[in-house]
């Protein structure tokens, strides 16, 4: 079975930009500020559509329903949804204060648990994350700074430059700062919960919805302060959480990746450079994501210097 490759789904977000053109050549509809580019995605209200090769126009729900097998796996059930959503950020100004909730919190809120890993393509000067609270901070601390208007108080701010990484479990309050192009993979969920939104407005001119009672609900008070992977120590894991593990691959020209058939799905995300798959002689570049099924044997050779990251066990 050959590589799924998909048409990308866009997002406008009163905090995005038009880094998708710049970045990776992306023709952006005019005027719109684009903030999250949804790569892979089998939701009811977001589907990814097969682009190219004998799957095109089908959307994945499609595939995996007809293919669950080739696709997944033998013990695959067909009508499961595939379970990561990948996403590029345009984050071009700070990202709302939020929280998804836990597994065991979820079901109580009618929402769905989110482990995402964040991995920083491009970042601009003064670029940073917010992830997790400061030590010490508590439940009655936190809602008299939300009171306040003294939230920053209370959580953890530090600076990011390309090649960073960082796991954020469901459970724990974070925000994106301004200035970062990131690569998002994360379970298939899409319940947030916004607890502060820094006094901003949406696009439609008014005050965004905030989820202040779900989101305390949610927020693991006694969670260790995350700690993020820096691109200096170049760790060959970025991730490995029961939902899925994330393996950073750098490829020099002309080096070569190769995956046996019958091992599992996996994922392959573009970070930098360009790399020929072997079978087809496509070419896959910067920015792109895409699904190897488990029935399929793939080899792929960097056509320059390439930076990949593989996203596996998770079916």
């Amino acid at each position: 079975m050959q590589i799924l490759q998909f048409a990308s789904i866009y997002q406008e977000r009163v905090w995005g930009g038009r880094a998708l053109a710049t970045a990776f050549g992306r023709p952006l509809a005019p005027g719109r500020v684009i903030g999250e580019s949804w790569e892979i995605v089998d939701r009811v209200e977001a589907r990814s559509v097969v682009r190219g090769g004998a799957h095109a126009g089908r959307s994945l729900r499609q595939v995996i329903a007809d293919h669950g097998p080739e696709v997944m796996g033998p013990r695959w059930p067909a009508a499961r949804p595939f379970p990561i959503l990948v996403k590029w950020l345009d984050c071009r100004e700070r990202l709302s204060l939020q929280v998804h909730p836990s597994a065991d919190q979820a079901p109580a809120l009618g929402g769905e648990p989110k482990t995402e890993n964040w991995f920083i393509a491009e970042a601009a000067p003064g670029a940073a994350l917010i992830v997790g609270l400061k030590p010490g901070v508590s439940r009655t601390r936190f809602e008299r700074a939300l009171a306040e208007g003294t939230l920053e108080t209370c959580v953890n701010r530090f600076p990011v430059a390309a090649g960073d990484s960082i796991l954020v479990r469901s459970g724990t309050v974070h925000a994106i700062d301004a200035g970062s192009l990131i690569l998002e993979i994360q379970q298939n969920s899409d319940t947030t919960y916004r607890v502060y939104d820094w006094g901003r407005v949406g696009l439609d001119g008014r005050p965004r919805q905030l989820h202040v009672r779900e989101a305390l609900a949610s927020i693991l008070w006694d969670q260790p302060e995350p700690q993020p992977l820096r691109a200096a120590a170049t760790p060959a894991v970025l991730a490995a959480c029961a939902e899925f593990r994330i393996r950073r691959v750098p490829l020099p020209r002309g080096a070569r990746l190769a995956f046996a058939a019958g091992e599992q799905p996996r994922l392959l995300h573009v970070i930098a450079g360009r790399v020929r798959e072997s079978a087809t002689d496509g070419l896959l570049e910067r920015g792109d994501n895409v699904l190897l099924p488990f029935a399929g044997a793939f080899a792929f050779t960097a056509a320059e210097d390439s930076l990949l990251l593989v996203t596996e066990n998770f079916a």
